[in-house]
């Protein structure tokens, strides 16, 4: 039971979202896709409910000697959100991961500077704001992306995954106003098991997926074709 890629996982939440978008349950939608994973994910989304797509830029604070472990995350211009209950089991301190947050800080705004190039964020307020990701590990990063756009007053809040944890799916429940994750494994150990290719994507790679597309003929740029209408996929 595993994805193809990142985009065959975008175009199975695209059918879900728009089966809900019919029933008049997702009106004045944005998207958005937490980089750089969730951009192929959320670029089928967007095109199928008609909606623009943003990025929210969000990063990981992870655990020393292991930074894939998230122990908390930041968004922009938020204070860091850890986990107290991580911190406490690895016996670790906010303090001690100061130079931890102030890194990732920097990595944000760098990522910030070049994904927006001087464009605004998007007015969030009284739209159906969705948030995309790739999968649902441990949930820090989402959290600290549903509370930071939980303070621009969406009128609904919605988190779109293609797989998560089922234990971080039912902790966001109470982030969220709707979760949108139609695969949750009980043996889930990370979020790259459930793709056959996870490869890492490239800041060349959002910038395309964030630029209109021109056409959509053979030669589109590729990130462009994400935007394809495919079949809902099944996973394998």
């Amino acid at each position: 039971m595993r994805y193809r890629d990142r985009a065959e996982a975008g175009r199975e939440l695209a059918a879900l979202l728009g089966e809900l978008q019919g029933r008049g349950e997702l009106p004045d939608p944005v998207v958005l896709a937490l980089p750089r994973g969730g951009i192929p994910v959320a670029a089928p989304v967007a095109h199928a409910l008609g909606a623009p797509l943003d990025v929210l830029v969000v990063r990981k604070i992870g655990a020393p000697h292991h930074e894939e472990f998230a122990v908390g995350a930041l968004a922009p211009g938020d204070p860091p959100l850890f986990d107290t209950g991580t911190l406490g089991d690895l016996g670790l301190t906010e303090e001690r991961l100061a130079r931890v947050v102030e890194r990732e800080r920097r990595e944000l705004a760098r990522r910030e500077r070049r994904y927006r190039g001087g464009r605004p964020a998007p007015d969030l307020a009284g739209r159906t704001v969705i948030v995309v990701d790739d999968g649902l590990a441990t949930g820090a990063t989402a959290r600290a992306a549903l509370r930071h756009v939980r303070r621009r007053a969406p009128a609904r809040l919605v988190l779109a995954v293609p797989v998560g944890a089922p234990d971080s799916c039912d902790r966001l429940a109470g982030e969220a106003d709707l979760v949108v994750c139609p695969h949750r494994p009980a043996a889930f150990s990370s979020v790259g098991q459930w793709y056959d290719d996870f490869g890492q994507l490239t800041d060349a790679d959002v910038l395309d997926a964030l630029r209109p597309p021109a056409h959509d003929g053979p030669d589109a740029p590729r990130a462009h074709q994400w935007y394809r209408k495919g079949t809902r996929s099944n996973l394998r």
